[in-house]
């Protein structure tokens, strides 16, 4: 892709347009992992939406997932934070870190 379609912009621009999201963050971890500067392989997404009311964990990384079906199959990693916005305020409008990366030989 890119710079002007880049997969950070394409991954925001379809969870923008299928969901009602309060929150939207999408974070390319990329540069945390052995690949290629530059590299668009691994993505953080946190998403705050009314959609993930009354569905389980799994429910919603399926909605998401389908969202991006196009882009999952270009891509290595994607860690998935689907949070109501009662679940956002009560962790204060943050979620985890990602874990250091573990493969590849490269020294973290």
């Amino acid at each position: 892709m890119s710079a002007n379609h880049s997969m950070q912009a394409a991954i925001e621009r379809k969870l923008a347009s299928r969901f009602d999201a309060e929150y939207l963050a999408v974070e390319n971890e990329s540069h945390r992992h052995n690949v290629a500067p530059g590299a668009e392989s691994h993505f953080k997404v946190t998403i705050v939406s009314v959609d993930f009311d009354d569905q389980m964990l799994i429910q919603r990384h399926r909605l998401v997932n389908a969202a991006l079906a196009e882009e999952l199959g270009q891509i290595h990693a994607l860690a998935l934070h689907t949070l109501t916005p009662a679940e956002w305020q009560a962790r204060g409008g943050a979620v985890a870190d990602s874990p250091k990366c573990r493969g590849g030989g490269k020294n973290q």
